[in-house]
């Protein structure tokens, strides 16, 4: 029997699974039963993950890939727990649904392999992998000392119509604007969204538009995830491109830093296997599935990052801590939108 659904579309579907799941014995240690695992991570890194652990314990799982909805489905759920563990490409949505008292933790086998500054204070939520908000530019149509050093430069009309951006519901834009805010204050960050915002050529929906907008030569640049910049350098073609890390020099805030990881949800309907996918994800080898998949760093120092990918240390980082993303969550969003880049596509 097939161990392990890879999408659920239809609500109608995703009902069926959970009644499963809610017949199931919660037998954690028998490695039997189901589990329900919501995504806002793409389904490409997600999924061969998810096949391991069916294939390695025995135990069904059903995902549902909801992108940027799956928090606010956490949130309307919350008097009716459906799904129990939340796959997030964004520490301060994590954070953010455990301010919410949405998400609970233990002491899995394992979780020291993380450093606490990448894991909520009761373990509800680890970091596995980072990612840094880079400048990727095609190196036929800019050179690197014609490139733009920092992330306010983005605003100089001398850009105008030259780079692409994602739309402002994207989560890494979310986590991006929520470190500005920390930097910045509010004022200055509404307006270089409102700025940005009219001086892009481009909005796309994700990260994966811009890398191949900007190998192919429509764009001179794009602000991605830095892994977007490995995987466009693997393209056989379109691959002449180059990254800038921004506000690198002496008094410069820093490269500003996201990372992805799991939080396991209060009230679960199969807690026992949540927690046995917890200290499964916390396995040496499935934190480097984790990260490797994705071309992102991993958070364990003892995990050996793909060779192309610069080591956080290598270069200077924004300083707010990956966990108060969270207290930013949901004003960042209310800003985003006042600007109106939250849907705007073009």
């Amino acid at each position: 029997m097939k161990k392990y659904q890879k999408r659920l579309i239809a609500v109608v579907v995703l009902a069926i699974a959970l009644a499963v799941v809610s017949g199931c014995a919660r037998t954690g240690e028998t490695g039997t039963g189901s589990l329900v695992v919501y995504s806002s991570r793409n389904e490409a890194f997600v999924d061969p993950l998810l096949d391991k652990f069916a294939d390695e314990t025995g135990i069904d799982v059903s995902v549902l890939h909801a992108g940027a909805g799956a928090v606010n489905r956490i949130v309307e759920e919350a008097n009716n727990v459906q799904a129990d563990i939340f796959i997030s490409n964004d520490v301060g949505a994590l954070e953010f649904l455990r301010m919410e008292d949405l998400l609970t933790g233990f002491d899995p086998e394992g979780i020291e392999s993380i450093d606490p500054a990448f894991r909520a204070v009761d373990n509800a939520w680890f970091a596995l992998s980072a990612r840094t908000r880079v400048l990727m530019y095609n190196t036929d149509l800019i050179s690197e000392e014609e490139m733009p050093k920092t992330i306010w430069e983005l605003t100089d009309p001398k850009w105008q119509g030259e780079f692409a951006i994602t739309r402002g519901g994207n989560a890494g834009m979310i986590g991006h604007i929520s470190a500005l805010r920390y930097e910045w204050g509010e004022q200055k960050t509404l307006e270089w969204i409102e700025l940005v915002k009219d001086n892009a050529g481009a909005i796309m929906q994700g990260h994966g538009e811009i890398r191949r907008a900007v190998g192919a030569g429509e764009f001179k640049f794009g602000l991605v995830n830095n892994y977007y910049f490995h995987q466009q350098l693997a393209e056989p073609t379109d691959n002449r491109v180059d990254v800038i890390y921004p506000d690198q020099a002496e008094g410069e805030m820093g490269a500003v830093v996201n990372a992805a990881g799991v939080g396991m949800i209060k009230d679960g309907p199969s807690a026992d296997n949540a927690r046995i996918f917890v200290e499964w994800i916390l396995k040496p080898e499935n934190q480097q599935l984790f990260s490797y998949d994705s071309m992102e760093v991993p958070i364990n120092p003892d995990i050996e990052k793909i060779g192309e990918a610069a080591a956080i240390s290598d270069y200077k980082v924004q300083g707010m801590p990956l966990s108060q993303l969270g207290e930013f969550f949901l004003d960042t969003k209310d800003l985003i939108e006042q600007a109106g880049l939250d849907l705007e596509l073009r």
